[in-house]
């Protein structure tokens, strides 16, 4: 198994779990199961509680053999791997008086039961908290657990619908710039995983806080609100701009729609994406590799995109047209990606999901384990890793239990032993905007990341507290993409269509409204760690902090001194994190990815589309940019919670492309037990048992209404609302084997009947009947009309140097007792470059304001 370096050459299975030692309780079903599988994953001991018959989970395929068998559900494997099964009836006493005594050994509570559950039999979060101060319960529910929508049914595609996924995902319009085809959604549980990871880095960080004071608190994640702020670009796009977003074929969702293409057939009808075209770098790697057609520098080219991203700038989209030529010539195993990405190309294989299990640079990163299955007397291979360590190691080594496999559990378990706090919380330490304390008080982030995938991550971590100083050098700019309005939010709020922008969304400018929301809550210097002063200043700095952060290309820190030798000899209990492309460590170490890159290779695209012959429709809102956040957030805070305990730091590898191969596991175990490759099935999944599924047009231009009838009864409720009682009579639409046998017809039935009705009026009807239904919503239909989200105050109004008073996104999930906000501890947006230099340097290293103009005259800051 893989070591990084400053390990002391120790194994991963010499290595504790970052959560070893904690205990969790996991209640209810499927919304919860991804943040319980992360959280085992960290070495947490997680108890799933299961009613008699076992979780619904057990029921959902694909299934060892195909054959329906609650102990061979993969996707129970998928999920619950590395958990603990205990059977308990909770409408019995007996029941109830066993939840509480697990609930009483374990520092948290996982409840993803429905609202009302657990409180009308008397272990409600208030109730146990009560008996209990100590105890963290993280609640996770459909849609919060106040407003006019908290009791509304959803599924996987309902609220990837909501949320405003769907819009951001599928294929380019046609010549006229209508969309001939749905939106198509992602895949697999995705909306359970983008929320499980928000609320599994906030459990950690209450944990830390638990450590300090002995007190728990109640944390509550609505999966609607974590995923309506979870698009990349159309947000901000329309809350500063006005301006809609455009889905687009495996390219990022964009204010307009791009003649930049970049996925490419093979001769053997497999695709690749290229997402480079500057013709200094294609220009001779295409006379070696290529058919040597002409290359252009874009001088000559009439339009623009819209969105100019890494390595297409200084070339003409028409570049792609000898890209296209060039790949069609090749099989695809034969393509030569890896030279394009060592000449500086960001080319790819868009790979089928189980692909990378076989792949040599994950398995030099222990990325994927065998895991042993003694039922089917065989290992089968996981993603069990999200990232390197020099201290800590993800738990890889038990499959998902049998029913009931821990029933003993609770004649052994101890009652959790009173907390001892560690009093390390200053007696003046400093209240937010709320007037309560911080979950992560007393720890300094000195962060070197960028762009969305590393900066995001960040963000996370000053909206719990964190002292988060950014640090950038005027000639390497973190991107501020997308701009300032001309005539800034009066214009905006008068606005009728989209108000132009003051400069062009990716070349710098002060502060910009994607910048904006990646970045709110930090402090901001300026530092040249090129100069041998600024890298003095910056060895300083790192004494006076508890993380380094950084998104660069490997070995950029360790080129200026600052890598995590050079930084652990400054303070040995250092955590330097850090993620790339690809990561570090392992045969890829310098290739190169964006969003639409990173999710080509994790084979996350290519579960996104309509079936062959379509090509994938890949993720547009860019799901691994965020993702890769959050996962980054979760790599960080982790590691916070090991030193809390242990006094070590240690060093982090991440990379955004492995983060999305936690998605793939059910594909990947499906073509180890029944040797079935992925098949894309538009925005029904292959598995699903729900009929009728999918995205049904209603009146007005590209408006979709998601629908899922979940059982027989939703099927009967749906063709009354429908004012057609004679399609439950149909013989071909009586049972869903019937419905799913016969689903093209009953998609055209639905389509025919829905594109007839206003959407939103629709869904409220459906949603009244008990039908899980919602709108493919757009960034308008967000942030203007959607009365759940603004229950829950989504958005934070924060002041911005030089770009004003303007809406960022919340965090995601609610804390009691230390509650989050986006605006840090300095209660502003993202900082303008360098605002902070003067507070900073004098606070942390007791500089005068002349010392600092002095290293400013000569160019160290």
């Amino acid at each position: 198994m893989a070591t990084t370096k400053g390990t002391e050459d120790r194994t991963e299975a010499t290595k504790p779990g970052a959560l070893e030692g904690v205990r969790v309780v996991e209640v209810g079903d499927r919304l919860g199961e991804y943040c319980g599988l992360v959280l085992a994953g960290l070495g947490a001991e997680v108890i799933k509680v299961e009613p008699p018959g076992g979780a619904s989970s057990r029921q959902m395929g694909p299934f060892v053999g195909d054959t329906p068998d609650a102990e061979r559900s993969l996707h129970f494997w998928a999920y619950n791997r590395g958990k603990r099964s205990v059977v308990l009836d909770l409408d019995t006493d007996e029941g109830r008086d066993g939840l509480r005594q697990l609930v009483g050994a374990s520092e948290v509570l996982l409840d993803a039961s429905p609202l009302g559950y657990l409180e009308e039999r008397g272990l409600g979060s208030d109730r146990l908290r009560e008996d209990d101060p100590a105890l963290i319960v993280g609640r996770i529910t459909p849609f919060g657990e106040k407003g006019p929508r908290k009791d509304w049914k959803a599924t996987d595609l309902v609220h990837l619908a909501l949320g405003g996924q769907v819009m951001n995902n599928g294929y380019d319009p046609d010549p006229k710039r209508r969309y001939d085809l749905p939106p198509i959604a992602p895949q697999l549980d995705h909306a359970y995983a983008v929320a499980g990871e928000q609320l599994a880095f906030t459990l950690i960080a209450a944990l830390i806080r638990r450590r300090r004071t002995g007190r728990g608190q109640h944390l509550s994640c609505a999966i609607h609100e974590a995923l309506a702020k979870n698009t990349e670009g159309d947000l901000m796009s329309w809350v500063c701009l006005r301006t809609p977003f455009h889905r687009q074929t495996c390219r990022h969702s964009a204010p307009d729609i791009s003649i930049h293409r970049s996925i490419f057939q093979t001769k053997d009808g497999r695709w690749i994406l290229a997402s480079t075209r500057n013709a200094k770098l294609l220009g001779p790697f295409l006379e070696e590799y290529g058919i040597g057609d002409e290359i252009s520098d874009g001088s000559d080219e009439r339009s623009k995109d819209s969105r100019v991203l890494p390595g297409m700038e200084g070339g003409a989209a028409r570049n792609m047209d000898a890209v296209e030529h060039t790949i069609r010539r090749y099989l695809f195993e034969d393509v030569p990606w890896r030279e394009a990405q060592e000449a500086g190309l960001m080319w790819v294989p868009v790979r089928k999901p189980h692909e990378n299990a076989y792949d040599e640079h994950w398995l030099r990163r222990g990325t994927y384990s065998d895991v042993r299955h003694p039922e089917l007397d065989t290992t089968l291979r996981y993603p069990t890793s999200k990232w390197i360590a020099s201290e800590t190691a993800w738990a890889n080594d038990r499959p998902a239990p049998q029913l009931d496999e821990d029933k003993n559990l609770r004649l052994t378990i101890s009652p959790r032993a009173a907390e001892r706090p560690r009093l390390t919380i200053p007696a003046d330490e400093t209240l937010s905007v709320h007037g309560t304390p911080w979950a992560l008080e007393g720890v300094r982030v000195l962060d070197f990341s960028w762009m969305l995938a590393s900066a995001g991550a960040t963000r996370f971590l000053a909206s719990l507290g964190a002292d988060v100083i950014k640090v950038e050098w005027h000639k390497n700019l973190d991107p501020r993409r997308g701009g300032n309005p001309v005539g800034g939010r009066e214009a905006r709020e008068k606005a009728t269509g989209p108000v132009p922008s003051q400069w062009p969304a990716d070349l710098g400018g002060p502060v910009g409204a994607q910048y904006n929301n990646k970045n709110p809550g930090k402090r901001g210097i300026s530092l040249n760690v090129k100069h041998p002063k600024g890298l003095e200043l910056a060895r300083r700095m790192v004494a006076e902090s508890t993380v380094v952060a950084e998104g660069f290309s490997p070995g950029v820190m360790e080129s200026w001194g600052l890598g995590y030798e050079d930084l652990r000899t400054i303070k040995s209990d250092i955590i330097y994190a850090k993620q790339s492309g690809m990561g570090t460590f392992g045969a890829y170490g310098r290739f190169r990815t964006i969003g639409p890159v990173a999710q080509a290779f994790a084979g996350t695209s290519e579960m996104s589309g309509l079936p062959d012959p379509f090509p994938p429709a890949g993720w547009g809102y860019s799901y691994l940019d965020w993702y890769g956040a959050y996962s980054f957030a979760l790599a960080i805070i982790s590691s916070l919670h090991h030193l809390e305990v242990t006094g070590q730091g240690q060093a982090i590898d991440a990379s955004q492309s492995e983060v999305g191969l936690f998605m793939t596991t059910v594909p990947t175990l499906d073509y180890q037990v029944n040797g079935r490759v992925w098949q894309r099935e538009g925005n029904r999944s292959p598995y699903a048992t729900a009929a009728p599924e999918g995205l049904y047009r209603v009146q007005g231009e590209d408006r979709w209404i998601a629908i899922s009838c979940q059982s027989d009864d939703d099927w009967v409720v749906l063709a009354k609302e429908a004012g057609h009682p004679e399609w439950a009579e149909n013989s071909a639409f009586g049972t869903a084997e019937a419905r799913h046998a016969h689903r093209v017809d009953l998609d055209r039935l639905i389509d025919e009947w829905t594109r007839e009705h206003d959407g939103f009026d629709l869904m409220n009807r459906l949603q009244g009947a008990g039908i899980a239904a919602g709108i493919a919503q757009t960034a308008q239909d967000r942030v203007e009309n959607d009365p759940q989200l603004r229950e829950l105050d989504w958005l934070t109004e924060l002041d911005a140097t030089n770009f004003g008073r303007w809406p960022v996104a919340a965090p995601s999930v609610r804390m009691s007792d230390t509650p989050q906000h986006a605006g840090g501890r300095v209660d502003a947006g993202a900082p303008t470059y360098g605002e902070h230099n003067y507070e900073v340097y004098e606070e942390l290293l007791g500089l005068s304001r002349d010392e600092v103009d002095d290293l400013a005259e000569q160019e160290a800051i």
